[in-house]
């Protein structure tokens, strides 16, 4: 199982926001880039940014500061919010990054995800409340069910989803195994976790998780790390990775 520390960025810094909430926002880093640098050091194979301005307006607002994460590590970047059109999407492409996550665009144009994943490496993120899928930076239900919209991307040439449980992201209280072996259940597509890892046991279960002969490729992991709950080299060897 891959393990991605996240970098979630608004107005320039490494933040968390607590289920989605932007009013409930803690600064953990004025240095994003420096922290992705701590993240490859420490033997991250991936790093996980997501812009959440531009999540939540569609106007890409740290797009330099992806640049220069994608610049100053070696280790592959993987970069979602607000990406809405194919013009984002190159521009990122164009600053370094390796994969990019679709969200409300893959509800939204569904055809747009399939037009990029014809020449680049696409992950759709599936962020939902229960099983309602929201869009436009958490902010808004769509009326779509995880697992119907999980099954339409089964043949469009995507390389993951990225399935959170908005409610148990940066709570620390634990991930939704119910949930993510549903979305294994449904789909035949690479599965990565994201939200409520909160110690080495949560990503021990995410590691054994198994559900219809599958199991997970991934798992995002962000507040647990910047609060030191577990070094990112303890979570490597929970997630099973090689010592």
């Amino acid at each position: 199982m891959d393990l991605y520390p996240a970098i979630d960025l608004r107005d320039g810094r490494a933040v968390r926001l607590y289920q989605g909430d932007y009013g409930r926002e803690t600064v953990y880093n004025d240095d994003p880039v420096a922290q992705a640098v701590a993240f490859a050091e420490a033997g991250a194979a991936w790093i996980h940014v997501v812009d959440l301005d531009a999540a939540r307006s569609g106007t890409p607002r740290n797009r330099e500061i992806i640049a220069a994460i994608a610049d100053a590590v070696s280790v592959p970047i993987q970069t979602g919010g607000g990406i809405r059109d194919e013009a984002s999407a190159d521009a990122l492409f164009a600053v370094g990054v390796t994969r990019i996550v679709l969200g409300t665009a893959a509800l939204e144009q569904p055809q747009l995800v399939r037009s990029l994943a014809s020449r680049m490496s696409v992950a759709v993120g599936l962020d939902a409340r229960g099983r309602e899928v929201a869009v436009r930076g958490w902010e808004e239900g769509s009326g779509r069910d995880i697992l119907d919209v999980a099954k339409e991307f089964a043949d469009a040439g995507v390389e993951a989803l990225i399935v959170t449980e908005i409610g148990r992201d940066g709570t620390l209280s634990g991930p939704d195994l119910v949930g993510l072996g549903d979305v294994l259940d449904a789909t035949e597509l690479p599965v990565i976790a994201s939200g409520g890892v909160g110690s080495l046991d949560d990503l021990r279960a995410l590691d054994g998780l198994r559900s219809g002969g599958r199991r997970l490729s991934g798992a995002i992991v962000g507040r647990a790390l910047y609060e030191g709950a577990f070094t990112l080299g303890d979570a490597l060897a929970a997630s099973g990775y090689p010592s």
